[in-house]
């Protein structure tokens, strides 16, 4: 396999590991949905989904050169995957997973929350390729890993000095799936909703524990807490969105993409915080990960 990349050429700002799949979004008029035999909605959309997409389309729409490297079925639903990628210009590397893509059914309201059922096909023991994956991540200067179960074993072969990512999302702090991903990267993020009132110790135990330098809370509409290099945990504002909510979906990558954009670009942590906080909320007032679809 010939590869595109030079080893150590920094051709690549970011390479995102795993996490693209198909969104199926269903407008509902209320959450919870009481129960009924039958609810009328509007038209059903299929779209790109999940955190790695989310992840690499933002950053590319920032500026950033990235790749993307994933499993993903040969069905419908990866072809999908394929062509949107592809429309936007996104580097794109995958092999076939015999479960079949990633999808989920997405719950959203009229206020624009959501509730995600995700159905994250997995398939036991199985790795990405070595050739895959290997020419990027020896040229990106960033790696960002997915929670796939897949990506865990990716970190053995990250070059010493190239800098690493991951998105807890609603961790609790307990399940062993997640500590991997939590304890071996530089920059870890997560989300406050299942933490409640130990989430700084939560955030303090991944700083300790593993080789985190900057910790990222999100908590929605109540902006982010931060813990860098050991200090005090943080505690910084959300914008407002620029414009009515349409859905939520992929507002935590966005704010992934913003906050990974200013880093790279050198710039100082509040205003990495900024811009990640910008991003997730221009993100709530289009519709999916890429904004794209009614």
């Amino acid at each position: 396999m010939t590869s595109k990349y030079t080893r150590g050429d920094h051709a690549l700002d970011v390479l995102v590991v795993g996490g693209t799949g198909v969104d199926t979004t269903v407008r509902v008029p209320e959450l919870p949905l009481p129960y009924a035999d039958t609810y009328p909605v509007p038209p059903v959309v299929d779209r790109i989904g999940n955190t790695g997409s989310g992840v690499a389309l933002g950053c590319h729409a920032l500026g950033l050169r990235v790749a993307l490297v994933d499993l993903i079925g040969e069905d419908a639903q990866g072809a999908l995957i394929r062509r949107h990628l592809d429309a936007r210009g996104v580097d794109f590397a995958w092999a076939p997973s015999a479960a079949g893509t990633r999808r989920s059914i997405v719950l959203v309201d009229p206020g624009g929350r959501r509730l995600s059922l995700h159905d994250p096909r997995p398939v036991d023991g199985r790795r990405l390729p070595p050739d895959l994956y290997l020419p990027a991540l020896r040229a990106a200067r960033h790696v960002h890993l997915s929670i796939v179960d897949f990506s865990r074993h990716v970190y053995a072969d990250i070059p010493a000095g190239t800098t690493t990512s991951t998105d807890l999302h609603d961790w609790d702090g307990e399940n062993d799936y997640h500590r991997d991903f939590a304890y071996s990267s530089d920059l870890v993020f997560m989300s406050a909703t299942a933490l409640g009132e130990r989430r700084e110790a939560v955030m303090r135990d991944i700083a300790a524990r593993g080789r985190a330098r900057v910790v990222v809370c999100t908590d929605g509409a109540d902006g982010c807490h931060v813990l860098s290099d050991g200090a005090g945990v943080r505690h910084f504002p959300a914008e407002p969105p620029p414009g009515p909510v349409v859905d939520t979906v992929g507002a935590g990558d966005a704010f992934v993409s913003g906050f990974l954009h200013g880093r790279l670009t050198g710039r100082p942590l509040e205003e990495c915080v900024r811009l990640g906080a910008l991003a997730g909320a221009r993100a709530c007032t289009v519709a999916g990960v890429d904004g794209e679809g009614p």
